[in-house]
């Protein structure tokens, strides 16, 4: 696949659709905590991690890869779901805690399961490294299409999950790929005050890997060292630590004020899609009219998803111990 402009098309709409999502589902968040901050109240009740400013990373990857390929992520994912094409509707309700949703509303939106694109996410950092290597090594003894992929914040690296991970993936040169999306804060901490190296991917020669760092948050760029990943990948090359530089426009989570980013660091903080959308209007890739039309369809999909969602029936009590491994 090269980057063609149906490919740089389809970016900008998943782009604008993760944001639109985002935005609808802070403005239900907020919906009863005001104006003193009640975590628990409202249609979406406890944590909410917004993706704004990280969607290039959700689309450039995903644009590269394949139905046969297996993805984990994070605790902030809905920019990767919206790009790998998880259903909007039951992903909607999932967050929304109704039994319409990807799990009858037992994950929320930090644990995100969709075995129909071989989508999954978890809250706990770093632990979609394992599954996804994991499934990779399968993939390679059975002989089958597919490669692992696994997202994680450069705070996640120093984890020590990472380093077993990252280690087997070299010992068996898996087809396994390891996106960092580097927005330089683990929570309120920056990059510089936790870990020792400036860019994560140069650990990726002691474990017989492939590094690449991304600049710029720009899709084109992401999409370009993703496609050289996967292709290695595929091809007996091995696994790669693909580090992306990107943006947190937002609070770690929904109440988070954002005070400490300040100073020079506030520079970082460019919203992405704006200059996309400039780019390619300029390079005749859009109209502006073509892309008002994107934009409108786009938040009408998103609209009706969160209708949808708002509509569905909460699970029954009684069906509270079901999906478990005993009861």
């Amino acid at each position: 696949m090269s980057l063609t402009s149906d490919v740089r098309r389809k970016m900008y709409e998943v782009m604008v659709r993760s944001r639109a999502f985002d935005d609808r589902l802070t403005e239900q968040y907020w919906i009863d905590k005001k104006p003193i901050f009640a975590f628990g109240a409202g249609p979406l009740p406890g944590e909410l991690h917004t993706s704004h400013g990280q969607e290039p990373v959700g689309a450039g990857v995903c644009a590269a890869l394949l139905a046969d390929d297996m993805i984990t992520t994070g605790h902030r994912p809905h920019h990767i779901a919206v790009a790998r094409g998880v259903d909007l509707k039951s992903l909607t309700a999932e967050i929304f805690g109704r039994k319409t949703g990807l799990s009858g509303g037992r994950g929320g939106h930090m644990h995100i399961y969709d075995k129909r694109v071989n989508f999954s996410s978890s809250g706990i950092i770093a632990e979609g490294l394992g599954p996804a290597a994991g499934m990779a090594l399968a993939r390679k003894m059975q002989g089958k299409p597919g490669i692992g992929i696994s997202f994680i914040g450069e705070g996640a690296v120093n984890q020590g999950a990472f380093h077993e991970v990252m280690n087997i993936v070299g010992v068996f040169k898996l087809p396994f790929i390891c996106v960092i999306e580097d927005n330089k804060y683990a929570v309120t901490t920056h990059k510089s005050a936790s870990t020792a190296t400036e860019r994560n991917s140069d650990r990726a020669t002691c474990y017989g890997m492939t590094g690449e760092f991304v600049s710029g948050n720009d899709p084109d760029l992401i999409y370009a060292a993703a496609e050289r990943a996967v292709t290695r990948a595929r091809t007996g090359g091995g696994g790669t630590i693909l580090e992306v530089e990107t943006a947190r426009l937002l609070g770690h989570f929904m109440g988070d004020p954002g005070g400490y980013i300040t100073g020079e660091r506030k520079l970082y903080q460019v919203d992405p899609i704006p200059i996309y959308r400039r780019r390619l209007i300029d390079e005749n890739i859009l109209t502006e009219a073509t892309a008002s039309a994107l934009e409108l369809a786009v938040n009408t999909e998103v609209n009706e998803a969160m209708r949808f969602a708002a509509e569905s029936p909460f699970p029954d009590p009684i069906d509270a111990l079901n999906c478990t491994f005993a009861d």
